[in-house]
């Protein structure tokens, strides 16, 4: 197979090869800035060198030794739970009565809720927290969770949609023709059937309100700072080699929730 083709009309591997690398070059220029923050999490050094002088976890003992570290973990994890409870449910909502209308209106509501993915997250922030001046929600855990919320409800619109697509609104008209209200006729026949993309909204959700930094500059503050915004702030003041600790918790912890929602739809292909 690598040298000679099987048909006339088969490009062997060999041929494909400088396809290969090229795609190679392309994942190692994306993945390598990640990665090299690994390595410095466990440098022993007071600076972040490369590579590193020695070897040490000291600072992923300091990570879990501060208060306010800590604090502040909490706070994004508390913000990307309820963040991912309510674009769960509103982006699973919308995206249903979307394809259930049909209407001419469909495609113009569609793009409205996919509207914050395009805008500049910098343009967002700054909106929002105008908007929370005048709501006193700014340092608020509400109010991150719901500005969290602007940019994850879209992705959770996108991946329902994509599988509302496939899927036959008959099958739940005849469970409302043998009696069964609406509200349970989704519950027990559609819901069901389209409950991996929406377990992958979900956790798309979830990640984004984890990783989210700008929004979080501009509203969160206080004991209400979240995670990467203390991130940022000691990347300003000083270069501590614990964010590079922190850094790699977090890339392990998206990798982690990706790879599961990537499972969990090839097992809902097979």
């Amino acid at each position: 197979m690598l040298a000679r083709p099987a048909t006339d009309t088969q490009i062997t591997h060999r041929r494909r090869l400088w396809l290969y690398a090229l795609v190679g070059l392309v994942v190692l220029f994306l993945i390598a800035p990640s990665l090299l923050v690994v390595p410095l999490s466990f440098s022993d050094s007071r600076y972040l060198t490369f590579p590193p002088p020695a070897w040490s976890t000291r600072w992923y003992t300091t990570y879990f030794g501060a208060i306010e570290w800590r604090e502040a973990t909490y706070v994004s994890f508390m913000a990307a739970i309820l963040t991912m409870l309510l674009s769960t449910t509103s982006g699973t909502l919308a995206a249903y009565g979307l394809h259930a209308l049909r209407s001419r209106w469909s495609a113009l509501a569609y793009a409205a809720f996919i509207l914050p993915l395009v805008i500049p997250a910098i343009l967002i922030a700054i909106g929002i927290f105008l908007l929370y001046a005048q709501l006193g929600l700014n340092n608020t855990l509400a109010g991150i969770v719901l500005a969290h919320s602007v940019l994850a409800i879209p992705l959770v619109v996108i991946t329902v949609a994509s599988s509302l697509k496939s899927y036959d609104m008959n099958q739940e008209m005849v469970a409302r023709s043998l009696g069964a209200t609406r509200l349970r006729a989704f519950l027990t026949v559609t819901l069901p059937q389209i409950r991996i993309s929406v377990i992958s909204g979900a956790l798309l959700a979830f990640i984004t309100s984890l990783d989210e930094v700008v929004i979080s500059l501009f509203i969160a503050g206080g004991d209400k700072a979240t995670l990467t915004k203390r991130m940022f702030n000691a990347l300003r003041d000083e270069i501590d080699p614990t964010i590079a600790a922190i850094s790699t918790l977090l890339i392990a912890l998206s990798v982690a929730l990706l790879g599961m929602s990537q499972f969990v739809q090839s097992r809902d292909k097979t």
